[in-house]
């Protein structure tokens, strides 16, 4: 599956909420590298753009929105990098309970344990989001 592919599921996938999120603007994206000191990745940067609005299942995917509160990527990373003690060459892009899964500089997802680095890991967005977060869901 490709991430063309990935988001079209996801989109047909999407739940109704109360009230939905809203997608980013390329300002938001950008002003979120800018406080965290990275450049994401072209597909990380698609999702934003076009996919992360959607609910579905259990997984909530980090968000680049003001007033995001707990889904907040820029918050979600200073504690993941500070507290948590996640190396800074990964960029945690959601959380699971203490866990996360994260993206690296080759645009591969690793997951993350509180234990420490696992040896989970997706070749890229599009499989993380189709075996991960849809196909477990």
């Amino acid at each position: 599956m490709n991430l063309t592919q990935a988001i079209r599921e996801l989109r047909e996938l999407n739940e109704t909420v109360p009230i939905p999120r809203r997608l980013p603007t390329e300002q938001e994206i950008n002003d979120a590298e800018a406080a965290l000191g990275v450049k994401f990745t072209a597909d990380y940067r698609r999702f934003l753009l076009e996919a992360s609005d959607v609910e579905y299942g259990t997984l909530e995917p980090a968000v680049v929105l003001p007033d995001s509160g707990y889904l907040n990527l820029v918050e979600m990373a200073t504690e993941a990098w500070d507290e948590m003690e996640l190396p800074r060459k990964l960029l945690p892009i959601c959380q699971d309970n203490g866990d996360y899964y994260c993206i690296n500089a080759q645009g591969e997802i690793v997951y993350w344990s509180h234990n420490g680095m696992t040896d989970e890991k997706w070749r890229d967005l599009a499989t993380w989001i189709d075996e991960v977060w849809i196909q477990e869901a």
